[in-house]
């Protein structure tokens, strides 16, 4: 396998997205999704990264975070998905990897690219129609970001930071829902390609 061409930095800010193998299902049930959760709650402390934007789909996940310490962002999802994949196999009765390929992770170095990002990642249940608004589903920190369950992985600093009125933030998902935000081509790009 090539080696990563991405460094990870103290401070800087990563998307790390996977895929399950043959678009397969990498959770099944609320516990599955549930174990995953506890897990990357664990592991992103020990590792002193800090979840910023989550969601979990059946069939793949989106995280954005933050690298606070030395421990490379990358570790956070070895590690959780090392653990999750050996449960899985065994509550599923399979064997071999749940991903088709490692996980993909890409530094997120403008602020542009980090709303939008965010706005993608909490878009993608409706998008992908497993919810009818963001906040009905459960396995992302929207519903956290908008105050309505206290989640604890979520940075409200980031929040207050970069998205300060919380109402135009709603606004700005649902205008990615229905295509009425122009994206910038270099955002456009970037979103078009990750699963590439």
């Amino acid at each position: 396998m090539p080696r990563r061409t991405v460094q990870f930095v103290p401070g800087c800010y990563y998307h790390i997205y996977n895929r399950g193998a043959g678009r397969q299902p990498i959770f099944y049930k609320d516990d599955d999704y549930l174990r995953c959760l506890r897990t990357l709650k664990t592991v992103a402390a020990a590792c002193q990264v800090t979840i910023i934007a989550y969601c979990l789909m059946p069939n793949h996940y989106h995280w954005l975070v933050r690298q606070n310490g030395d421990i490379a962002a990358g570790e956070v999802p070895k590690r959780v998905f090392g653990s999750y994949s050996q449960a899985f196999n065994l509550i599923y009765k399979r064997r071999g990897t749940i991903f088709e390929a490692r996980f993909k992770v890409r530094l997120v170095a403008a602020d542009d690219y980090l709303r939008h990002l965010c706005c993608y990642i909490h878009a993608n249940p409706v998008k992908d129609g497993f919810a009818l608004t963001p906040e009905l589903w459960p396995y992302s920190n929207y519903p956290d970001w908008l105050g309505l369950r206290a989640g604890q992985l979520l940075d409200r600093a980031f929040i207050q930071t970069f998205f300060p009125d919380m109402q135009r933030y709603q606004a700005s998902v649902l205008d990615y829902l229905t295509s009425k935000t122009a994206l910038a081509p270099g955002i456009k790009a970037y979103l078009d390609s990750l699963w590439d």
